[in-house]
């Protein structure tokens, strides 16, 4: 179950070694043992051109999601890319007093989610089931003891 990160721009400054250890966890969670997962840390600059090139929305997001294109032919199942602005994380971290550490898996988890069809845009119930589900992939994170909140 492959978790390949890069860093560019704001992206650089957060460690990437925990974060991988938590998208593996995530994953394993969610029953994707053999899902390979792609997750790029970025800046507001380009998460916002990135949202305003594939969502029509020109401004800064938290985190966008691209799903693999079906029908290609691997070992493992691509699951796609999850884009987290760490600048965007860092100042949500402030506004909901958590440390970037439990903002950036909030984000990490709610990426996958998305990658995997949730969508809580979709309708209210749609969101109530993507929240529960992010709530019990938390909970498991916490019951490996791999988050302590």
């Amino acid at each position: 179950m492959p978790v390949e990160i890069v860093r560019r721009d704001g992206g650089k400054q957060f460690p990437i070694r925990r974060l991988k250890k938590i998208a593996t966890s995530v994953l394993e969670l969610l029953k994707q043992h053999d899902a390979e997962l792609s997750i790029a840390l970025v800046g507001n600059t380009e998460i916002r051109k990135l949202n305003a090139q594939f969502r029509k929305q020109d401004y800064s997001t938290d985190v966008l999601s691209f799903p693999a294109e079906d029908g290609i032919l691997s070992e493992v199942r691509l699951l796609g890319d999850v884009v987290i602005s760490v600048d965007q994380a860092k100042q949500q971290a402030r506004e909901r007093s958590r440390t970037l550490d439990e903002e950036m898996i909030t984000l990490l988890i709610h990426g996958v989610l998305h990658l995997l069809g949730y969508d809580h845009e979709r309708s209210a119930k749609d969101a109530r089931t993507m929240t529960r589900l992010e709530k019990r992939i938390y909970r498991g994170l916490c019951e490996q003891g791999i988050l302590q909140v």
